[in-house]
């Protein structure tokens, strides 16, 4: 495992951080307890020690899974909890309220699912527009100053609102959503690692796809988040990913076949503005398979290759089919 500086805090961060969303189970695949307890198992043994989670992650039962092998292997002060607020699963919904008493209320669950009496990074999962970002940021000041928080950020805003933000008290991080087939926040996250934020990525294997376990495309139920909160399984966009997918075949055989995942967490984790990029994996066998990610690295002309196809087939404008 390779690790990096997050951004101006004192956190050293692994490069691969771990996501809980799938862990947690609501909307992904079906898998026993113990198969989650085990993938957050392995991600610490494997040198994870940056784990991402939130209480919209089937209402808090990621929490608990990371809190309770936390607490089993006893690596509390071994490992960096990333947790956030202003987003709820509730019966089956997603209810969004970064009103300064939610906030306070969410913090207060989190601490006891994670089993802990402090959170290093918390994130306001989506802007909330009902409600001034004055009251939000009073909220998250008034929990840093209690010590159960100890750095603050925000996931899914733009720059022009992590301004406003920052005018209440200092964003230390930024989450945004980021891979080879999702770049468009990449001007922003440049901008926010300019400005000491520390910058960690979401959907890094594009919700599977950049694996190559999809070359026909696959129907997923309506309430499965592949096809509800990402777009690359639908047309065209689907079979404009095939045409990368095929580029990191030739790529992979370059490499002796190594796993066309490795290549999407290297592509990443290689950017300057990012210091750690989150993967969603459910079994244990994936975690071992994406830390191989740092037994080798893309050469610079593989790299401008994969940037010049994303750029001709995936790009807004582009006209191939």
């Amino acid at each position: 495992m390779k690790y990096k500086p997050f951004g101006k805090t004192d956190l050293m961060v692994s490069e691969i951080a771990l996501g809980t969303w799938g862990i947690g189970g609501a909307g992904w695949d079906e898998n026993t307890e113990e198969t989650r307890l085990d993938t957050i198992r392995s991600a610490i043994e494997s040198g994870i020690n940056f784990i991402d989670t939130a209480p919209a992650y089937n209402g808090g039962v990621a929490e608990e899974y990371v809190g309770r092998v936390i607490q089993d292997m006893g690596v509390r002060q071994n490992v960096y909890l990333v947790t956030k607020c202003g987003t709820e699963f509730i019966d089956g919904k997603y209810v969004r309220s970064c009103a300064k008493d939610t906030i306070l209320r969410e913090c207060e669950t989190s601490l006891r699912n994670l089993r802990t009496d402090y959170i290093d990074l918390y994130l306001i999962h989506w802007p909330d527009a009902s409600v001034p970002i004055s009251e939000t940021m009073g909220a998250l000041w008034q929990l840093k100053k209690q010590g159960k928080i100890r750095h603050i950020g925000v996931s899914n805003f733009s720059q022009k609102q992590i301004v406003e933000a920052s005018q209440y008290c200092p964003i230390e991080a930024y989450q945004p959503q980021y891979s080879m087939v999702h770049r468009s926040n990449e001007p922003q996250m440049q901008w926010a690692a300019a400005q000491g934020m520390g910058v960690m990525c979401y959907g890094s294997l594009g919700a599977g796809i950049l694996t190559g376990i999809y070359r026909k495309r696959p129907r997923f139920a309506p309430s499965d988040n592949r096809s509800r909160f990402y777009k690359h399984f639908k047309e065209p966009m689907f079979s404009r990913i095939m045409k990368l997918v095929e580029l990191m075949d030739i790529i992979s055989a370059a490499h002796g076949g190594i796993p066309l995942a490795q290549i999407a967490i290297n592509w990443s984790v290689q950017k300057n503005f990012v210091a750690s990029s989150i993967i969603g994996v459910q079994h244990r066998e994936r975690i071992l398979e994406n830390c191989g990610s740092f037994d080798w690295e893309l050469t610079p002309e593989e790299t401008r290759i994969l940037d010049a196809a994303i750029h001709l087939y995936l790009e807004e404008g582009s006209t191939v089919k």
